[in-house]
């Protein structure tokens, strides 16, 4: 019986022993289909990260690209609004210019007012005054009061008739 019980304990021992075999041989199966797994989910995350940093990239692209319009547009409005303010000023200086001279005509019409109030002639102020700003020429129903105006304004420059082209 010893030799039957040695038996059965000795097939009880392979049988333990190919049980833990095939223990072993299953934990490794199943370490190895984790790490091939691992493996992928890695990749997977390393292909994610990818495609984020390659979209960040395009963004960035995109980004400049509407960064430099936008810059392009700004300098093209900055020298529009330079070319605005210089012809503004330009313009102001015309005013400035052209209410002078009104000024001075308004000074003629009183100062011959007053010398043909003196010689006892009263003009009609209804007649047209014709003005030739060109050729510095005022004149005053029919009369050249050019004279007058050198009197009156002491030789001061005149602009000429270029500013009245706007």
């Amino acid at each position: 019986m010893a030799s039957s019980s040695g038996t059965s304990s000795g097939s009880s021992f392979l049988q333990n022993s190919g049980s833990e075999e095939d223990l072993q041989q299953l934990m490794d199966q199943r370490k190895r289909k984790r790490m091939i797994s691992n493996r992928e989910s890695a990749r997977r995350s390393r292909m994610r990260k990818q495609k984020h940093l390659d979209d960040l990239m395009g963004q960035v692209t995109n980004l400049r690209k509407e960064n430099n319009q936008i810059l392009t547009s700004m300098n093209v409005t900055t020298q529009h609004y330079l070319n605005v303010e210089a012809e503004n000023s330009i313009l102001r200086a015309q005013l400035s210019e052209l209410s002078r001279r009104l000024e001075s005509l308004n000074e003629i019409i009183t100062v011959l007012d007053a010398n043909n109030n003196c010689n006892g002639l009263v003009m009609d102020h209804n007649e047209p005054y014709s003005f030739n700003f060109a050729q510095n020429d005022i004149m005053l129903d029919g009369f050249n009061v050019t004279n007058s105006w050198n009197y009156l304004s002491a030789n001061q420059p005149i602009m000429t008739a270029n500013v009245l082209q706007y």
